[in-house]
């Protein structure tokens, strides 16, 4: 192969965009496209960081007659990071104890606006004045909402030494793929269970408000029935996150499904999509609510932000992938 080819080829093998392979070389993507096609020739103080990079010899980058085995050997030396059994544990251990405590948090974000609600609903009974209502709240939103950001930066923290599982080939130590399937197959029925029920809540908490409507209940009863779905919702969604992350913790080590080693260079690269989509419309809910002071509606954005979250990262996914290819 030539350099171009062999630059392209080491490229595509470390899972980097073009964008990426220039911004490590301190260069733009237009001079990687030119140097891919033979347009232009690197500098060769970019041959030599490229061969620290790649780790491979500046021999195998400047003569065409080097075989493309060695490099793809050197590759493998170089980038591939052995999982053992007690890294391995450690993991699926650190998961099974923040799934629960992660789980709590997503349901007091759901559970937060219940109180401000209510207290909503009975200052329009003319119980409460309107700015008793809205001060008390609020003041319990913010605090159930500061809890569950504390709950997940603290375990977000936690696991961020294990993000490379997702990122970054690897292979398990000799026996360790025996133990991680065994300890998946004994978690299957838990996790389908799990499904059930979150399934089930979701379904029936939507049974009450519709009934309130059908019959014409009054505003108050109307606003129980809400606070009723915002109830179901918490348990089905813990449901769906405890089960979904102690379950993503055994794909991730067997590299199965989302995790497989070919879809790994496209999670690198839209990892920074959820945080900055959740931070954004945390934004815009608290912006939107505090200035029409309407919290008893605006919690609608959660679910539309739901969906659209899956659409987009879903579409960002197939873009990304279809790039690499």
């Amino acid at each position: 192969m030539i350099l171009s080819e062999k630059i392209l080829a080491m490229r595509k093998k470390m899972g980097w965009s073009q964008e990426e392979l220039a911004e490590q070389l301190e260069v733009s993507r237009q001079s990687v496209s030119k140097w891919e096609v033979g347009a232009a020739i690197p500098d060769l103080d970019k041959i030599l960081k490229m061969s620290e990079l790649f780790g491979v010899s500046t021999d195998y980058l400047l003569k065409d007659d080097q075989e493309e085995a060695v490099f793809l050997k050197e590759v493998e030396k170089t980038e591939e990071r052995i999982v053992s059994a007690e890294e391995a544990n450690a993991y699926m251990g650190e998961v099974r104890a923040a799934s629960g405590k992660i789980a709590i948090a997503v349901s007091l974000f759901i559970l937060s606006p219940v109180c401000l609600i209510v207290l909503g609903g009975l200052a329009e009974l003319g119980r409460l004045s309107e700015d008793m209502a809205g001060g008390i709240g609020v003041t319990i939103l913010m605090i159930l909402v500061a809890i569950g950001v504390t709950i997940c930066v603290y375990y977000g923290m936690r696991l961020e030494k294990y993000t490379f599982l997702e990122k970054m080939p690897f292979s398990l130590q000799y026996g360790v793929s025996g133990i991680v399937e065994k300890r998946k197959e004994l978690f299957e029925e838990k996790f389908r269970l799990n499904i059930v029920v979150g399934v089930l809540c979701c379904v029936i908490g939507v049974i009450p408000l519709l009934l309130g409507g059908a019959f014409s209940s009054g505003d108050f009863v109307l606003i129980c029935c809400t606070c009723g779905l915002f109830l179901f919702l918490a348990v089905g969604v813990n449901c769906f996150v405890r089960a979904g992350m102690v379950q993503d913790s055994f794909e991730k080590l067997l590299q199965q499904n989302d995790y497989a080693v070919e879809h790994k260079a496209v999670n690198k690269r839209i990892a920074w999509f959820p945080r900055a989509y959740w931070l954004t419309v945390t934004a815009g809910y608290l912006g939107v609510s505090f200035y029409n002071n309407n919290w008893e509606r605006t919690w609608i954005v959660w679910p539309v932000a739901g969906v659209l979250f899956a659409a987009i990262y879903g579409t960002m996914k197939v873009i990304f992938k279809d790039r690499n290819d």
